[in-house]
């Protein structure tokens, strides 16, 4: 039997991050809605990494609800390190880049959740960020979820 917290099949995001000048992105899936009035996600990011970093030094974010076309750049954006690997450069050099409220994101998400940080705290081996919503674009609900990387064996839960 699964354990409780892997039971949920959940939506897969990126959080879309920027730092003097650079872009990376991650896969998230410890993304929660937590307030509506006024509307407030919290996510999670994983100690050490790129994402971690920019988020450190920048107040916005964008976070991406990926479509179950995004499949293909999960092991990219989840399993390669911005640290080691230019994702932005990856992404332009495959047309999956556009602008959407003068930040670059990731082409044809379900919805991009423009965010700005309001505090972090850590908890364990990732840190917690507390955002406001300030923009947000529905763009389809052709959503990738969890269940869809554990059928194609992307993630072992």
């Amino acid at each position: 039997m699964k354990r409780p917290w892997n039971l949920a099949n959940i939506p897969v995001y990126s959080l879309a991050t920027y730092a003097g000048g650079y872009l990376n992105m991650n896969i998230c899936t410890y993304v929660s809605a937590v307030s509506m009035d006024p509307k407030r996600y919290m996510v999670a990011v994983y100690h050490n990494t790129q994402s971690l970093y920019n988020i450190q030094r920048s107040d916005t974010a964008v976070l991406q609800l990926l479509g179950k076309q995004h499949f293909a750049l999960v092991n990219t954006l989840g399993k390669k390190s911005g640290k080691l690997y230019n994702k932005e450069k990856y992404l332009t050099k495959k047309k999956e880049l556009e602008i959407w409220d003068d930040k670059l994101v990731l082409s044809n998400c379900a919805a991009w959740v423009k965010l700005k940080k309001r505090w972090e705290k850590d908890a364990g081996d990732h840190i917690v960020f507390l955002f406001d919503v300030t923009g947000f674009k529905t763009n389809h609900a052709h959503v990738l979820m969890l269940d869809d990387l554990r059928e194609k064996k992307l993630v072992r839960i």
